[in-house]
C-alpha cells in the first residue's frame, strides 16, 4: 500500500519536474544566444584595439626605458645650471666628442628634455610612469615629442598646476619682461625666478617641444646682458640630425673656412721681449721726455697704435704653481730675473733656490715675517680691525707684496704697486705669487682710482718724497683715503736718528699736521727693528676751517676727487663729505656684510645702469650673477679652479661678479672702462678693488699675469672705437698659458672672437648663441707664431 502510494505520488512530480527541466533549458539557450551575440558584438569592437594596444603598449616600456636611462646619464653632467639649458646643438669644442657619439639618437632627445628641468631635479624616476605616457610617442629619430592635445590640456606640475601650452600667453609674458624698464644700450637685464611656483610651472613646460621653451616667460637668457649658461658638458656635440644641428655643422664649416684666410698672428720683436708692456716700453715717447725728475718715464706712455702682435713665452715657461704654494715659491723659469735676489736677498724679498724662486716672507720692512708686523700693528691700533673695519688696503711702493699676500689670512684685500724700475719684475713676481699688484708710479698724475676709496694706505719704506713741493704725493693719498681711514708708515724717518731722517720727519710732521691728518700712534717692533707710525684721517671739515693758514690749501668746489684718467696732481685738499647722504659721510658696514650691503647713498630717485632704481638695479645685479656663478661658472664649465688665483673682470658695472666669487681662493680685479658709468666707488663700497682703465691701451701689468679675464658685452663696445685685433692681442698678452678667456656678447661679436682666438690655436671650449646673443669659453695654448713683427717704438 505505501509502495503503491509513493508510486503514484512520484509518477505526478515526474511529469511536474520534466516540465520544468524543459522550460528552464529553453531559458538558458534563450540566455545563451543572448549572451554569444552580444559577445560576438563586443570582441568584433575589441580585437582592432588590441591589435594597436600591443604594439603602443611596447613602445611606451621603450620610452620609459629610454628617460630611466637618460636620467641616469643626466645625472652625471656637469653643468648645474638648469635655469637655462641649452640644446645640444648649442656647444662646440672637441673634449667629450667621443662621449657624444657614444649615446643613442632617442636618449639625447630624453636626456636634453631631462635637463630642461628648473634645476632642482623634480623629475625624478618616480615619476617615470606619467613621462613614459608623455614621451610615448617620442620619435627616435628627430628626437620630438608628439604628444596630443588632450595629453597637453590634462598635464599637471607636482604643484597641481596646470602646465601652460598656450604661446600666446608665454609671449604676453616675455613681452612685459622686455617692457619692464631693463634695456639699457642694448642690454637686458635677465628675469629671475619670482617664486617657487613659477619654478615648478617652468619645470614641467620645459619638457615641451622647443619653441615653446625659447618663449618661456621664466627663462634667463632672454638677452646677452644677463646670459645663462646650459646644464651640458662644455664641448659635446649634438649628433643627432635636425636642423638645427645641420645649420651648426655648417656654420662650424664656413668658420673654419673664414679662420684660413683670418688674421695672421706675429710675433712681437722688442727689447723687452717676454716682459713686453706696451705703455710702459714705449721707448720712443720715452726718450722724447723733457725731464724723469717726477718719474714721468715710469709714467704710461701709450703707442698711437697698439700693437697686434705676440708677447713671446718665456724659455722653460711652466704653468705656475698653484695658490697658496706659490706664495712661498714660483718656477724660477716663468720669472727669470736674479737682480732682485741678488740686491735684495739678505732683507728676505725673494731667493733662488735651486729651479724655484722663493720669498721668505719677509721684506726690508718686516725681515722676521710679515704676518707679525701685520698683527703687530693692529696692536698698537685696535681700532684698525684687519678684516672687519679694514678690508681694502692701498699698499705703495710694496715690493714683492709680500705685506699684501699676508694680509689675505686677516680677510684683507689690498691693491699692490710699484714702478716698472731698477728693482727688476717685483710686481711681476707679486703676481706670479697669486698676489694682486698693478705697474704704476706716484709722478705727475693721479692714481686710476676713485677718491674716498681705501680703507687705510700702507707705505713701508716706499721711499717716496712725500713732503716735497707743497706735498702733492701724500695729498693724493689723502684723495683716495676714506674720512676715517689709517695712513700706516713705517719707514726709516719713523724709527733712525740719521740727520736725514729727522729731516724728513720733521717735513713730515709739519705737513700732516696741516692736512688735520692725527697721529694715533708711533710704536717700534723690536722683532722686526722698525718703527710705525699710523695716521687717521680726519671725518669732518672743521680743522680745515679752523686752520691758522690754509696750506695745503682745500680745493675748488669744481674740482671732482673721482676723476683720475690722466688728470694732473694738485698740491690741495679735497673737502671731507659731511651730508648724511654724501659718499664717505659713513663707514661702511663691517666686512663681510658690505659686500651685499646696498650702499646708503644709491638712492631710490637714482637710475642705475640697467634702468631700474640704484637700489633694486644693484640687488638684481648681484642676484643674477650669484646664481651664473654657482650654477654656470664653478659648476658648469668645467674649469678646475684651483688652478685659478687672478681673475679679472674687464667690464665689471657693481661687481656683482667679483662679489659671487667671494666663497673661492680668488682675487677679481674689477676693470670701469672711461667710457661706461662710474660704479667703481660702488665696488669699493663693498669692499672689493678696482681701476679705471682704457681697453684700447695696454693694462698696467706684466704678460702672463691673470689665469681667468671675464668679458661681459665688453668687445661689441670697445670695436667700435678700437682695433679689435689689437684687443684680443691684449688678451693673449694678459692671460697666462691653460688660463681661460669666458665672453658674454652678441653673436656677431662671438664668432670674430672664435675666429681669432682660433688663429691662435686657443682651444675653443664652449659657443652658444640664441637669440643674437652667445657665450665663449676659450682655453690659451703654449703656441707661438714664427714669424716675427717689429716694434720699432719699443726697440732701445
Amino acid at each position: 500500500m505505501a509502495n503503491g502510494k509513493y508510486t503514484r505520488v512520484d509518477g505526478r512530480r515526474s511529469a511536474s519536474s520534466y516540465c520544468s527541466t524543459v522550460t528552464i533549458t529553453v531559458f538558458v539557450a534563450l540566455c545563451l544566444v543572448g549572451v554569444w551575440m552580444m559577445t560576438s558584438s563586443s570582441s568584433s569592437s575589441v580585437v582592432p584595439v588590441q591589435n594597436v594596444d600591443e604594439p603602443a603598449q611596447e613602445k611606451k616600456s621603450e620610452a620609459k626605458e629610454q628617460l630611466t636611462e637618460s636620467n641616469e646619464s643626466s645625472s652625471n653632467q656637469q653643468f648645474e645650471d638648469n635655469n637655462a639649458d641649452l640644446p645640444e646643438d648649442a656647444t662646440k669644442g672637441g673634449k667629450n666628442e667621443k662621449i657624444q657619439e657614444n649615446i643613442e639618437k632617442s636618449d639625447e632627445k630624453s636626456n636634453e628634455e631631462s635637463k630642461f628641468d628648473d634645476g632642482s631635479n623634480r623629475q625624478t624616476q618616480n615619476d617615470d610612469n606619467k613621462t613614459g605616457d608623455r614621451d610615448s610617442k617620442t620619435d627616435s629619430e628627430g628626437g620630438e615629442t608628439n604628444t596630443d592635445e588632450s595629453e597637453k590640456k590634462s598635464y599637471s606640475d607636482e604643484n597641481g598646476n596646470k602646465s601652460d601650452s598656450d604661446d600666446g600667453e608665454k609671449k604676453s609674458d616675455r613681452k612685459s619682461e622686455e617692457s619692464s624698464g631693463e634695456k639699457v644700450d642694448g642690454q637686458v637685464e635677465e628675469k629671475e625666478d619670482q617664486n617657487e611656483n613659477k619654478e615648478s610651472e617652468k619645470s614641467s613646460d620645459d619638457k615641451k617641444e622647443d619653441g615653446s621653451k625659447n618663449q618661456s616667460s621664466n627663462e634667463l637668457f632672454p638677452s646677452g646682458a644677463q646670459l645663462e649658461l646650459t646644464n651640458e658638458t662644455t664641448t659635446q656635440k649634438g649628433s643627432f640630425s635636425t636642423q638645427a644641428t645641420e645649420s651648426k655643422n655648417e656654420k662650424e664649416a664656413q668658420q673654419s673656412s673664414n679662420q684660413q684666410n683670418g688674421y695672421n698672428w706675429k710675433l712681437c720683436n722688442v727689447t723687452a721681449g717676454a716682459d713686453f708692456i706696451p705703455c710702459l716700453d714705449n721707448l720712443q715717447a720715452i726718450k722724447k721726455l723733457r725731464s724723469t725728475k717726477h718719474y714721468e718715464h715710469r709714467e704710461r706712455h701709450c703707442p698711437e697704435e697698439p700693437p697686434t702682435c705676440l708677447v713671446p713665452l718665456p724659455e722653460g715657461y711652466k704653468r705656475s704653481i698653484e695658490w697658496p704654494t706659490s706664495r712661498e715659491k714660483i718656477w724660477y723659469y716663468n720669472v727669470p730675473h736674479t737682480k732682485l735676489a741678488k740686491i735684495k736677498g739678505h732683507q728676505n724679498w725673494v731667493k733662488v733656490t735651486g729651479e724655484y724662486l722663493t720669498f721668505p716672507g719677509g721684506g726690508t720692512q718686516f725681515k722676521n715675517g710679515a704676518l707679525h708686523y701685520i698683527d703687530f700693528i693692529q696692536e698698537s691700533v685696535p681700532d684698525v680691525a684687519w678684516g672687519k673695519r679694514t678690508r681694502v688696503v692701498l699698499d705703495v711702493g710694496c715690493g714683492v707684496a709680500s705685506f699684501g699676500g699676508f694680509l689675505f689670512d686677516r680677510g684683507v684685500l689690498t691693491m699692490s704697486f710699484a714702478p716698472k724700475d731698477e728693482h727688476e719684475a717685483q710686481v711681476q713676481f707679486a703676481l706670479e705669487r697669486g698676489i694682486p699688484a698693478i705697474s704704476a708710479v706716484m709722478g705727475t698724475e693721479r692714481l686710476p682710482f676713485p677718491g674716498i676709496v681705501f680703507d687705510a694706505v700702507h707705505c713701508a719704506r716706499c721711499r717716496v718724497p712725500w713732503h716735497i713741493e707743497g706735498g702733492k704725493l701724500l695729498l693724493e693719498l689723502n684723495r683716495v683715503l676714506r674720512p676715517g681711514g689709517f695712513f700706516i708708515w713705517s719707514a726709516t724717518p719713523v724709527y733712525q736718528k740719521l740727520p736725514e731722517d729727522v729731516e724728513i720727519w720733521n717735513a713730515m710732521s709739519q705737513l700732516i699736521k696741516a692736512m688735520c691728518w692725527e697721529l694715533v700712534s708711533i710704536s717700534k717692533d723690536t722683532i722686526n727693528k722698525v718703527g710705525i707710525a699710523v695716521y687717521r684721517k680726519p671725518t669732518s671739515n672743521e680743522c680745515y676751517e679752523k686752520r691758522s693758514q690754509q696750506q695745503p690749501p682745500v680745493c675748488l668746489g669744481s674740482d671732482d676727487p673721482n676723476a683720475a684718467w690722466h688728470v694732473p696732481l694738485q698740491a690741495c685738499m679735497h673737502k671731507v663729505p659731511e651730508e648724511s647722504l654724501e659718499r664717505g659721510s659713513q663707514w661702511p658696514e663691517q666686512w663681510p656684510a658690505r659686500l651685499e650691503k646696498t650702499p646708503y647713498w644709491l638712492l631710490s630717485s637714482q637710475v642705475g645702469v640697467y634702468g631700474k632704481s640704484a637700489p633694486e638695479d644693484f640687488t638684481a645685479d648681484y642676484e643674477h650673477w650669484k646664481r651664473v656663478v654657482s650654477k654656470s661658472y664653478l659648476n658648469g664649465m668645467g674649469i678646475n679652479w684651483s688652478t685659478v688665483r687672478n681673475v679679472m673682470d674687464m667690464r665689471s658695472v657693481y661687481g656683482g661678479f667679483a662679489a659671487a666669487m667671494k666663497d673661492i681662493s680668488v682675487w677679481v680685479m674689477n676693470v670701469i672702462s672711461i667710457d661706461s658709468p662710474d660704479t667703481l666707488p660702488i665696488i669699493y663700497e663693498r669692499g672689493l678693488f678696482g681701476i679705471y682703465h682704457d681697453w684700447c691701451e695696454s693694462f698696467s701689468t706684466y704678460p702672463r699675469t691673470y689665469d681667468l679675464l671675464h668679458a661681459d658685452h665688453l668687445f661689441s663696445k670697445i670695436k667700435k672705437r678700437c682695433n679689435l685685433v689689437a684687443v684680443v692681442a691684449e688678451v693673449d698678452r694678459i692671460l697666462r698659458p691653460e688660463g681661460k678667456l669666458i665672453v658674454r656678447d652678441d653673436v656677431e661679436t662671438i664668432n670674430e672672437l672664435e675666429s681669432m682666438v682660433k688663429g691662435m690655436q686657443w682651444e675653443v671650449r664652449m659657443t652658444y648663441s640664441k637669440d643674437k646673443e652667445g657665450l665663449l669659453c676659450v682655453e690659451k695654448s703654449m703656441w707661438r707664431p714664427k714669424e716675427l713683427e717689429t716694434i720699432k717704438y719699443a726697440i732701445a
